[in-house]
């Protein structure tokens, strides 16, 4: 398997007549905060000054995971079908976020435990039905690890749009991305690990020592494809394999939550220019998140104490894209607006 080949986005000349335009916008400097970052990112991502926001489009992936057998979720594994069910009717969150924002929504089977058969809004890339217990052998094949990558590349390739969101659905998937924060950054357990979709201290704890004594049994395993095949979900590698190709198509990716960023990391630590080519929309709730953006040096645009997963966050902060270029498009100069500029 040939993975995506990312450059990096900057360039100095662009960098600076970026700067330039939006400096000379009828505002004092720097008054626009993020947005002002944001535009410049965006922009240097477009390489032009005047970058336009095309077809955005939110791929919700969703797969199940074998580790939900060590009693590591306060719901059970059928959730995840179930959950699929409510986004192809139209009726969870993601789905009111999306419309909202004039936002394109796929559903992807990654991996899930449930046989759906053929359904309008569902894309049916299933590896397996679900991972096999990490805690005791890979949770993947490395077969199966490429094959999910690649079909992540082959989703990005179909799209028309030059933003992509990322969100995602899988009872005991936080569990995945704990260890594979863990073992990517070697930040301790304990600070990886939280409660999910709603632990208790009890749970957490049986959550923490399940990932250790996995890791332990996995000792040797520490490049990033074979942590990603061995800890990993189908939904994970997915968008990994996705955010790759987004990248090396200059698109901006919008990086959601927590289990969302620990695919990134995973595709960071093959291709770190990625990085540059990141939005990261939020905050998570989910404990370690925080401490993820920290190692990704990540600065989130919301922080409103998400923590549902689905591409919410993503879904969210999309408005703010569309800020950010609308100010820098249409945005009076203060030439054009005969204002006078700042004194030195």
């Amino acid at each position: 398997m040939t993975l995506p080949a990312i450059v990096s986005p900057f360039q100095p000349d662009l960098a600076d007549r970026l700067a330039s335009a939006i400096d000379n916008k009828t505002k004092p400097l720097g008054s626009l905060g993020m947005l002002e970052a944001l535009a410049r990112q965006i922009g240097m991502i477009h390489g032009t000054t005047t970058p336009a926001l095309a077809a955005p489009a939110l791929l919700v992936f969703a797969a199940d995971h074998g580790i939900v057998a060590e009693g590591v979720s306060a719901y059970p594994q059928d959730v995840t079908w179930q959950m699929v069910e409510n986004f192809l009717a139209g009726g969870a969150a993601i789905n009111v976020f999306a419309a909202h924002n004039g936002c394109a929504l796929q559903v992807v089977d990654a991996g899930v435990a449930h046989e759906f058969g053929p359904r309008a809004g569902l894309v049916d890339r299933k590896v397996a039905p679900g991972t096999r217990n990490f805690a005791h052998e890979p949770a993947m094949t490395s077969g199966q690890c490429a094959r999910a990558l690649e079909h992540g590349m082959a989703l990005v390739d179909a799209l028309p749009g030059n933003v992509i969101g990322f969100g995602e659905m899988g009872i005991g998937n936080t569990t995945a991305a704990a260890a594979l924060m863990h073992k990517l950054t070697g930040i301790p357990v304990a600070a990886c690990a939280g409660a999910g979709t709603g632990l208790s201290e009890a749970g957490v704890r049986r959550k923490q020592e399940v990932i250790e004594a996995a890791v332990a049994r996995h000792a040797g395993v520490t490049a990033p494809l074979d942590v990603l095949a061995t800890f990993g979900g189908f939904e994970i590698a997915m968008m990994a394999g996705a955010m790759l190709r987004a990248a090396e198509r200059r698109m901006v990716l919008l990086i959601d939550g927590f289990i969302v960023t620990s695919a990134l990391l995973v595709a960071a630590r093959l291709q770190p220019a990625i990085l540059e080519y990141c939005v990261f929309a939020h905050c998570s709730g989910e404990n370690g998140h925080r401490r993820l953006l920290e190692a990704l040096d990540a600065t989130p645009l919301l922080n409103l104490g998400l923590r549902l997963g689905e591409g919410t966050g993503s879904a969210l902060a999309l408005p703010l894209l569309h800020a950010a270029v609308n100010f820098l498009n249409r945005m009076a100069t203060f030439e054009s607006a005969r204002v006078s500029e700042q004194s030195a």
